[in-house]
């Protein structure tokens, strides 16, 4: 699999990382068995070619689950940890109705101490802020993962975008001039420049997709200036991007796209074209809808890599297999002629 590099240390992964999450959390079949889980897991390293030298990225956080994610990924690192870069994250507490952040610097350590055991590793590759804590100065949270990376507990730092929300998404174009939504991550470049002072951003995780491309007019321009990676979450839109979700079908109640606006009968409908237009593109390549979107996300630069969930082997081979497919200029004229993406996100 290509290798792309991150940050100013130059931290080389997979082209096309694994989003964790929806084994132990927010969609329907979340708390599968942790066989299952682990299986996909090794599927997935298999599909990345054993690589030395920068391994596929796997991203997760101690609130997934909360806790069992990682417990569940450590069982695979303990057989292969040279052949994964190991992503995960602090700052937010699950409590039984809410969410919470903090950003205290020991209990950022803390955090830090129990993902090593759960993962089963002696350093994690990137140590991200799941959110800032407004109780607490964001330069003491980040202060405190950087004295990790002095530790050698951390070997880089990163920190994941919030945005504001639009009503209705733009076409999904490179360029943002005029653009609805083109002022989304302000607020996080500044919080980004305050952070950077502390000690050097190695990643953004931000949401990019065929139907979610505002990090591509100001988020994803900050950091190819700066060196700094663009790990690219939800890629394939919570799975509408993959085609293979119906209009009108129901989710579990805990699955966040039953309270998710775009996830509606109606507005799955109203996006269909999205799906044609990818299904056309990836069938010129032989390729799958949900490949033809994660290539699109490849080709916006050598900064980023996406990071699609997946929770069976099939999804994460398949996943896997879009860093091979090239889209041309052809293909990328037509996806940007795309209509934008319909429907509240809040």
């Amino acid at each position: 699999m290509e290798r792309r590099t991150i940050g100013a240390g130059a931290l080389e992964v997979g082209a096309v990382g694994l989003g964790c999450m929806p084994m132990s959390w927010a969609y329907t079949g979340s708390r599968q068995r942790g066989d299952a889980s682990v299986r996909t897991l090794h599927a997935a390293l298999d599909a990345m070619g054993g690589a030395g030298g920068g391994g596929m990225l796997l991203d997760t956080a101690d609130m997934y689950g909360p806790f069992t994610n990682e417990l569940l990924i450590g069982r695979v690192l303990k057989e292969r940890r040279g052949e994964a870069f190991v992503s995960t994250k602090c700052g937010l507490l699950v409590g039984e109705q809410h969410i919470v952040a903090n950003g205290r610097p020991g209990y950022v350590k803390r955090a830090c101490d129990a993902s090593l055991r759960r993962l089963q590793t002696d350093t994690i590759d990137l140590y991200q802020l799941h959110r800032a804590d407004p109780e607490i100065p964001v330069e003491e949270t980040w202060g405190a993962m950087g004295e990790l990376v002095a530790a050698g507990k951390v070997r880089a730092l990163g920190l994941c975008a919030v945005g504001a929300r639009a009503h209705r998404r733009p076409a999904p174009g490179r360029t943002g001039q005029g653009r609805a939504g083109s002022g989304r991550y302000d607020a996080t470049i500044r919080q980004l420049e305050r952070v950077q002072q502390v000690f050097p951003v190695s990643a953004v995780q931000a949401e990019l997709s065929v139907w979610s491309p505002e990090a591509l007019d100001t988020l994803l321009p900050w950091c190819v200036a700066r060196g700094v990676g663009l790990l690219a979450a939800m890629p394939l839109g919570n799975g509408f991007l993959t085609g293979t979700l119906k209009p009108g079908q129901g989710f579990e109640p805990d699955d966040l796209r039953a309270r998710h606006p775009r996830f509606t009968a109606e507005m799955m409908a109203a996006n269909q074209p999205l799906l044609v237009g990818l299904r056309r593109v990836a069938e010129r390549h032989g390729a799958t809808p949900a490949q033809a979107a994660l290539a699109w996300v490849l080709a916006q630069g050598r900064h980023v890599v996406p990071i699609p969930g997946a929770k069976r082997e099939r999804w994460a081979v398949e996943n896997a297999g879009a860093a091979a497919l090239r889209l041309t200029e052809r293909d990328l004229a037509e996806i940007a002629a795309l209509p934008p993406a319909l429907g509240s996100w809040d």
